[in-house]
């Protein structure tokens, strides 16, 4: 059942809780929840967003997820986390200290956890959070301890510059490189 506008409101600011486990092979890492997200506490949650289609037609998921099924992904060697915990109805809300302070507490988590790849969605998050203004997608030149670095783009169905195709590629790419060092 949707959220209605009233839940949608008081949404603002919830978090909701990470999917996560050590030695994961890919950490997904969004940018901040979106009210609707934070309504229903499913990571990627609205519908609309692409996330859960593009990750099983990238082969990281043997069927399509709903959201509802988000701790199901750890059977898979994947996790979610937010680079910001508080919900908004967009991130553009977000400042850029928010960014900033969310990429030293997404380091933290990382170190703690230790997944083979942290996978950002969301390149302009990234970029501010930390302090790469020249970044691109893909695999990047730092990582976090053992943890290598890949920047994909937002799937959120509000980002018109990636078709469902383009995503599944960027994604299928860091699914292969991910069972190469398996």
């Amino acid at each position: 059942m949707r959220p209605s506008k009233t839940e949608l409101a008081a949404a603002a600011g919830k978090t909701l809780p990470d999917v996560i486990a050590p030695d994961l092979d890919v950490l997904f890492c969004g940018i901040n929840p979106g009210l609707y997200t934070a309504a229903v506490q499913q990571h990627f949650g609205r519908p609309g967003n692409r996330f859960w289609p593009v990750l099983h037609r990238a082969g990281f998921t043997p069927r399509l997820f709903h959201p509802s099924e988000q701790f199901e992904l750890l059977r898979y060697g994947c996790g979610i986390t937010n680079l910001v915990a508080r919900a908004t109805a967009a991130a553009a809300e977000l400042t850029n200290e928010e960014l900033v302070e969310g990429g030293e507490i997404l380091e933290q988590k990382v170190k703690r956890f230790a997944p083979r790849y942290l996978a950002i969605v969301g390149i302009g998050a990234y970029r501010t959070a930390f302090g790469r203004p020249r970044a691109k997608l893909g695999l990047q030149d730092e990582s976090i301890g053992k943890t290598r670095i890949w920047v994909l783009p937002n799937p959120s169905g509000l980002n018109a510059n990636y078709q469902p195709a383009q995503l599944v590629t960027l994604f299928a790419e860091l699914r292969e490189a991910a069972q190469r060092e398996r």
